[in-house]
């Protein structure tokens, strides 16, 4: 079992995750990502992602996120459309569709359930 610790998100490096091509709808969006915590059974995830500006489609996991920096439209087809900034908490449900419409670099806490 990991220690309890402490990460500070604004500066946290990441490393590339390179987006699937189908998944870019428009723009040059990149997407850099760190996993800091994971359950023993791989079903629980911890972590930090971001996101520049763009716009990308994604199927979503359980996940909740809190958003530290930047701006994101996250459209789920069939259901709301999030607009999400800095302080923002948000569900996303496991299969969700949805279409992110980046504006400025989007960096988020998140995690999620297998």
């Amino acid at each position: 079992m990991t220690h309890s610790f402490v990460v500070h998100i604004p500066d946290a490096e990441l490393e590339p995750e390179p987006l699937a091509l189908e998944q870019i709808v428009s723009g040059t969006p990149e997407v850099t990502g760190k996993v800091v915590w994971e359950s023993q059974d791989g079903r629980q995830i911890r972590g930090i992602w971001q996101i520049t500006p763009g716009v990308v489609t994604d199927v979503e996991a359980d996940e909740l996120f809190v958003v530290i920096s930047g701006s994101a439209t996250v459209e789920v087809e069939g259901g709301p459309t999030l607009k999400v900034g800095p302080g923002d908490m948000a569900v996303l449900r496991e299969g969700d569709r949805t279409t992110w419409t980046v504006h400025e670099t989007l960096r988020k806490a998140y995690s999620i359930n297998l």
